[in-house]
């Protein structure tokens, strides 16, 4: 009775009475058989209970968490600090998780392992909610905080399954001007310290792995520079007890060189040349070193200026590290399989004879891999309300495509059950963030979202109708703190109309969230709902979850489930196949407003390079100003009447997208004169942290 399984060796029906088991124990039968003198064992099993029921699965047992929400509302560290949250594995297992599927990271978040998906491979998925914005101001809309408030009122309160996919935020904009990018007020992931510093070390690994890459990229240039064919030889191939082998990383690279040999000993002359140079052109190196600061000081440096370099100094500089492009195969990989392939094919710069030199012709691609194999699993964490949150990747929304990963989103669409809802964020305005995730992420997941909720403040509606410019750390005018509904009226019909018209290009309904603030009035308000409508949302509402939490969402959260139960006729932008400049002009004309392309001369030579080398059906991840819909930052509204220009064109290959430069895009922030570091502080005896937001 105690058993969990029990064994039955037998022969013929042996008569088992039930009561003699545990309920939920395994039972076992093992018939034998004598087949050429030798016993083997005919095994059925009869699992009535824990093994299957483990399998299938679970539904939820959410406990939410009461809110007490404060008027005025403190500050965001002080609300954080006010809630304790669930320990981490009783919310795991509150929302369908095994023990073994938890790989706990202290108290409060756990990575969350990938065998998840095969245990719930049958399982059907979720609805699919992407939480999109109008061109913001520089200050920001408030994007997260519309995502952990619905999600709250969802979960919480309509009792629905609901869970958040939220990018990790970048430490530079922690410390520099724009804060942390837990969400604020009452719509908050909790512990906001953990979420935005460190977390579980993800953008350390993603540091590690670059910088490996960059490092290789110099020592292989200093080696090939100074050392004869056999000596590069016999250095890379090793001989062992009198024995030279190649390794697998080394057998693909013969391979792909066309050279179909196994036995070092047998190469000739040329093919031992060929395999041991690549033979990098440093001015044509793409690959550059990452840190996750905020220091522009590193945007241009020389390296390679001791005198045991041997003369090797070349020119590179540092990005922050969520702009590494091993942060967009993060948030794009749908495997650790697919992850390993995609760093592989990165390409780090270009050969003297024009062919892409990659991470595996370095070697060094399998090490990479395993530098990224737990960060490649999502972090589970809660909001405030205590319900669940996936933080996952978080790529730069210029360079990459900004959005959270692909299997944070695919975990999260198994375990919330098919009336469930995940919601995703898209960084910056919908012409940037949603436009890629239609055209880049869709594509490599296969999902196809429900709803697109657009996030819309009555401050950047007036920026948009012609207010005064908007400046982090200056007041604001008091165009936007009194009530001017000329203002607002103007943005809606310009700007917001153009963003809900940019998601009905993708067959996707729009429900507009009018972020609320303190200074809105109710004739703002209700003129920014009438006119949403108007242009096509399936319904507009304002949310007050910074003041009130889930609560204040309820209206929102009630929009998006009946905008939810209608079908979606999503559809791609476009043809993957077209040529890569077709591509480019139909999201410039189609998405930003523009009359046509521009493409430099070194555009178009770049275009004809991808082409040579097979890379014209990649998708396009447009690098753009994020405070525009056209290429001009001043240029509010819905600008009309411009030519876009591509100064460049560039290709992430294994993030898998060609990413063309419209203007001039830094990939390194720096410090202001004031940065948020001045208020950042630790109480020694308590270790509580100050000033963080």
């Amino acid at each position: 009775m105690q058993a969990d399984a029990v064994v039955l060796l037998e022969e013929g029906n042996m008569d088992v009475p039930p009561t003699w088991f545990r309920p939920g124990a395994a039972v076992i039968r093992c018939e034998p058989t004598l087949e050429s003198g030798i016993v083997e064992c005919i095994v059925t099993i009869s699992l009535r209970g824990r093994w299957i029921q483990e399998q299938q699965y679970r539904p939820w047992r959410l406990r939410s968490l009461k809110l007490q929400p404060l008027m005025p509302v403190p500050s965001d560290i002080e609300i954080s600090r006010a809630q304790i949250p669930k320990p981490v594995d009783q919310l795991a297992q509150e929302v369908g998780l095994l023990p073994e599927e938890l790989e706990a990271y202290g108290r409060s978040k756990a990575k969350v392992r990938l065998s998840l998906l095969e245990r719930l491979h049958t399982q059907p998925d979720g609805k699919y909610i992407l939480v999109a914005g109008i061109t913001p101001t520089p200050l920001g809309e408030g994007k997260s905080t519309v995502t952990i408030g619905l999600v709250q009122a969802l979960s919480a309160h309509l009792k629905l399954n609901s869970f958040a996919c939220l990018r990790q935020p970048s430490q530079g904009p922690t410390f520099g001007v724009k804060g942390g990018a837990a969400g604020g007020g009452y719509a908050q992931v909790i512990p906001m310290e953990e979420f935005n510093l460190h977390l579980t070390g993800d953008i350390h690994a993603i540091t590690a792995a670059n910088n490996l890459v960059a490092a290789a990229i110099d020592a292989r240039m200093l080696h090939e520079a100074t050392q004869s064919d056999k000596a590069l030889f016999n250095r890379l191939v090793p001989s062992v007890n009198g024995v030279r082998r190649f390794s697998p990383i080394q057998i693909s690279r013969l391979h792909r060189l066309g050279i179909n040999k196994t036995d070092p000993a047998s190469l000739t002359q040329e093919e031992v040349s060929t395999f041991v140079r690549l033979d990098l052109d440093p001015s044509k190196i793409t690959w550059q070193r990452v840190v996750d600061t905020n220091d522009r000081f590193l945007r241009k440096i020389t390296v390679g200026q001791a005198s045991t370099e041997k003369g090797q100094i070349r020119e590179t500089g540092f990005d922050i590290a969520v702009a590494s492009e091993i942060m967009a195969i993060l948030a794009l990989a749908d495997s650790l399989e697919d992850m390993k392939n995609r760093l592989a094919r990165m390409v780090v710069g270009t050969s003297r004879s024009g062919q892409p030199v990659t991470t595996e012709d370095l070697g060094v691609s399998g090490a990479l891999a395993v530098l990224m194999k737990d960060a490649i699993k999502p972090t589970l964490m809660q909001t405030l309300e205590g319900t669940p949150v996936f933080v996952h990747a978080g790529p730069f929304a210029n360079i990459a495509h900004g959005n959270s990963s692909v299997l944070a989103d695919k975990l999260a669409l198994k375990l919330v059950g098919r009336d469930g809802f995940v919601v995703t964020e898209a960084g910056f305005g919908a012409d940037i963030g949603m436009e890629k995730f239609f055209n880049i992420k869709c594509r490599a997941s296969g999902l196809r979202p429900n709803v697109v909720v657009l996030v819309a403040t009555v401050r950047a509606l007036k920026m948009h109708g012609g207010g005064p410019n908007v400046s982090a750390g200056a007041p604001l005018p008091k165009e936007y703190i009194d009530e001017n509904l000329s203002l607002v009226s103007g943005g809606c019909h310009s700007n917001l109309r153009k963003q809900i018209q940019i998601a009905h290009l993708f067959g996707v309904p729009v429900v507009v969230a009018l972020n609320v603030f303190k200074t809105d009035t109710e004739a703002e308000i209700d003129l920014v709902c009438q006119i949403a409508k108007e242009c096509g949302a399936s319904d507009a509402v304002p949310c007050h979850h910074w003041a009130q939490g889930g609560r204040g969402s309820l209206k929102l959260a009630q929009a998006v489930n009946e905008a939810a139960s209608r079908a979606s006729n999503f559809q791609f932008l476009y043809n993957i196949e077209m040529p890569i400049a077709e591509k480019i002009r139909t999201i410039a004309q189609k998405v930003y407003g523009a009359d046509d392309i521009e493409l430099s001369p070194a555009a178009k030579a770049k275009i004809n390079y991808y082409n040579q080398q097979g890379y014209s059906s990649l998708p396009i991840c447009m690098a753009k100003t994020h405070l525009s819909l056209s290429h001009m930052p001043d240029k509010k509204g819905a600008p009309t009447g411009f030519v876009l220009p591509i100064r460049d064109v560039r290709a992430s290959i294994g993030a898998g997208f060609i990413y063309p430069l419209v203007g001039t895009m830094s990939t390194m922030p720096g410090l202001p004169t004031r940065p948020c570091f001045y208020d950042i502080d630790l109480d020694p005896a308590t270790e509580e942290i100050t000033g963080l937001f």
